[in-house]
């Protein structure tokens, strides 16, 4: 798609297509936009899956958003299977949910370039994709209307290799994982902590 040069007034004149956040999402994320690049980082066992699954079910309440999760690190699993149930996410819209098992890169955009493809699409993880900068660059602008959210491991507190601090710092929305706690800071106002575990908490 070709750049194109745009007035003051155009700036001005602009009015996003937002996707309508509602409630603890809108406090924590802000209203964003359903396109570009969000991330979800943190070590291993501080409730990333938890808090992705919890987000997912709130996004398949929306009518029209198609969800594609794609499963590289663990693939189909038992404490995936147990996330699923634990989250609640089968009282939502299933019809717009895809698991994908494992797809890697090539395939994965063999799947966004057909028609009514996900809207959405979650990659657990960015280092089991094993991406490199350029290729996330082409991915987002091949791909300008659709929503990635990277899952990240991290190390020395951001996500880790080189790539995951790129796509860090690239992204309208960032999500630091702790002791179920998420840390969000956002473009679209949001910035909020987020208790992904109420009843956990309560009872330390």
């Amino acid at each position: 798609m070709a750049s194109k040069a745009l007035t003051l007034q155009n700036l001005i004149d602009y009015r996003p297509k937002t996707m309508g956040f509602t409630g603890q999402w809108l406090e924590a994320v802000g209203d964003p936009e359903p396109f570009g690049s969000w991330i979800i980082y943190g070590g291993s066992g501080q409730g990333k899956t938890r808090f992705t699954l919890q987000l997912t079910k709130y996004l398949m309440s929306f009518p029209g958003l198609r969800i594609a999760y794609d499963s590289l690190e663990e693939g189909v699993s038992e404490t995936y299977r147990r996330a699923v149930i634990d989250t609640g996410l089968m009282a939502e819209r299933t019809g717009h949910f895809k698991f994908w098992d494992r797809y890697d890169y090539g395939r994965m955009c063999e799947e966004l370039a057909k028609k009514r493809s996900p809207n959405v699409v979650i990659i657990d993880s960015l280092q089991y994709m094993n991406l490199g900068y350029e290729q996330y660059k082409e991915l987002i602008a091949r791909f300008p209307r659709k929503l990635f959210i990277w899952i990240s491991h991290e190390s020395g507190g951001k996500p880790d290799g080189t790539t995951g601090k790129k796509v860090l710092y690239n992204s309208n929305v960032k999500i630091r994982v702790r002791n179920y706690w998420a840390d969000i800071t956002s473009r679209y106002a949001g910035k909020h902590l987020y208790d992904i575990w109420p009843e956990q908490h309560r009872n330390e």
